[in-house]
């Protein structure tokens, strides 16, 4: 098994836009030819566009696009620039008088950093859309769908951190696999080979680390609503041959990766969802590449810290004496 690109995974291709001084962004994934996909939402909080469309009772056996944004509800305007680009680029399910992109957007709440006026709308999803197709850009860190994104969120965000979005992918006999993943949890982030707390909850000095969970035990502060706004997003992309029923399913198995990293994890307080996305016909058992999903998604949750930088008064894993 080697380590490869995830933007070396078939022809899906991944373009990102943000704006940082707003401190929010979308990165859009798409396949001009159509892919199968298939989602599974755990958290009590996701913020959806299209999810129907994924269900394999449902019609449509692929979509076009797959968008992870920030603004929360208000950042779903994304996927209208998305069917716009694809629409004049004559992509999308032919109805006769046009052609119908299929875009399926999940967001995640960054509206307590930056400038939460400002969302991702038509104009940035489209421009991201372009590039994905012309000349794609994904990169780890403060960008895209990451920009804005934080964890430990538990006692406030006077006490958070600074997280991104992340990826990371792998090859073994021709089958790749691979995940991307915008980090935006309530709980902490722990490295998945070793265990040892790379993000999350602070001590009020912002120097060290203190314990989400125990922290929700010894009854810190009262969890209200107003920390709904999190939620981890997350692709996996694969060039197996898989229908969307199985992709369901790998989706869900994938989710075992945001629990080995992540405490706590799929709370009320989060939209926790991924997607598995494939646009090719490698023959592949479908349980290896549940399991392979999950420690992608472990290692894409990793890279997610550790490449963000601090921002909007937020130290990031970099700055915090042990993190790394």
């Amino acid at each position: 098994m080697k380590e490869i690109s995830v933007n070396d995974i078939g022809p899906v291709r991944i373009g990102q836009v943000e704006n940082s001084a707003a401190g929010t962004g979308c990165t859009v994934f798409l396949c001009p030819d159509g892919m199968r996909a298939g989602l599974d939402v755990r958290g009590g909080g996701p913020a959806s566009r299209e999810s129907m469309l994924l269900d394999p009772l449902t019609a449509a056996r692929g979509i076009h696009a797959v968008v992870l944004s920030g603004g929360s509800a208000f950042g779903l305007a994304a996927a209208d620039g998305v069917m716009r680009l694809l629409e004049e680029r004559g992509i999308g399910f032919d109805v006769g008088v046009t052609h119908v992109p299929l875009v399926a957007q999940s967001s995640l709440f960054d509206l307590t950093v930056g400038d939460g006026s400002v969302r991702p709308d038509a104009a940035m999803g489209y421009e991201a859309a372009r590039l994905a197709m012309d000349a794609p850009n994904y990169r780890d860190g403060n960008f895209g769908a990451g920009c804005g994104a934080t964890v430990g969120k538990i006692a406030g965000m006077a006490t958070c951190m600074k997280t991104g979005i992340g990826s990371y992918a792998v090859e073994i006999d021709g089958l790749r696999i691979g995940a991307v993943v915008a980090l935006n949890a309530l709980g902490d982030v722990f490295d998945w080979r070793t265990g040892r707390q790379i993000a999350g909850l602070l001590t009020e000095d912002r120097k060290s680390f203190r314990s989400s969970p125990a922290a929700i035990a010894e009854g810190i502060r009262e969890v209200k609503n107003f920390f709904a706004g999190n939620t981890t997003l997350g692709v996996v992309v694969t060039n197996a041959d898989f229908d969307k029923a199985a992709l369901c399913k790998i989706a869900a198995m994938g989710h075992d990766g945001y629990a080995r990293s992540i405490r706590p994890v799929h709370t009320s307080f989060d939209g926790d969802s991924i997607y598995a996305v494939s646009c090719g016909n490698v023959k592949a058992d479908l349980d290896v590449a549940g399991t392979l999903a999950a420690e992608v998604i472990c290692e894409a949750i990793k890279r997610a810290a550790e490449n963000a930088e601090s921002a909007y008064g937020l130290p990031a894993a970099r700055d915090i004496p042990g993190a790394e």
